[in-house]
């Protein structure tokens, strides 16, 4: 939600900081450049490059933890080349350091109507646990999505999944895989964070990590059998 309590604007972006501390801000970019970028550097330097579409609100995590924040917003201006719009700074305390991992953002977006939620509940309702949850939903990743080797050879920058189209395709690339077990699983209240990078080979991957109470943070290897963990890459 972008409740307008704390916001942050000027000619080029309006920033809604009033849920920053449950994990996220809300954005909408109201300037006139075709296209736009965003950075957010958190407290830990670490930071997380995102497109902006013109005047629409989209969500966005604060998954530094607590501390300043920069967002710097550019305009694009001609081949490769993008000029710095404006750049904002916010302090943030969250409530919980787990809140950015349960909630929709830009990457992962769903509701509660969709039918990627609704499935996900169909799913976790014979679990005993959220380990068994996250079986469950990952089983069913794995067996009802096929790779989509066409969609893998044309995807063009910028592409962000819609989980509900994934569902009922039954198709997907990784981003796709990762993006609808990431929302699943947020919406069984168990924190999972979608990863994008080079996996081995150089590759452009995407992949989740997910926080189990028992176990804390399993990075890559959140498939557990009752003797060991193994690698579980939808």
């Amino acid at each position: 939600q972008a409740p307008g309590k704390v916001v942050l604007s000027d000619q080029t972006v309006v920033i809604d900081v009033s849920n920053s501390a449950q994990g996220y801000i809300m954005v909408k970019y109201i300037g006139t450049s075709s296209k736009v970028k965003m950075q957010i550097k958190g407290s830990n330097q670490t930071v997380y490059t995102y497109d902006l579409y013109q005047g629409r609100y989209e969500t966005f995590p604060l998954t530094s933890g607590d501390g300043n924040y920069q967002i710097h917003v550019f305009e694009h201006v001609r081949d490769n080349q993008y000029s710095l719009a404006t750049t904002k700074t916010i302090v943030v305390k969250l409530a919980n350091p787990l809140l950015p991992y349960l909630y929709p953002n830009q990457y992962v977006s769903y509701s509660s109507g969709s039918q990627t939620v609704a499935k996900s509940a169909q799913l976790a309702a014979g679990a005993d646990n959220s380990l068994a949850v996250v079986q469950n939903i990952y089983t069913y990743v794995i067996e009802n999505i096929s790779y989509d080797t066409q969609k893998a050879a044309t995807v063009t920058s910028g592409y962000l999944p819609v989980v509900d189209s994934i569902l009922s395709s039954g198709k997907g690339i990784c981003f796709d895989y990762a993006a609808m077990m990431t929302a699943m699983l947020r919406a069984q209240n168990i924190p999972a964070r979608l990863e994008i990078g080079y996996a081995s080979g150089g590759i452009y991957h995407a992949w989740i990590s997910v926080y189990l109470e028992q176990q804390g943070w399993v990075n890559g290897i959140i498939y557990f059998d009752g003797k060991s963990w193994k690698l579980m890459d939808p």
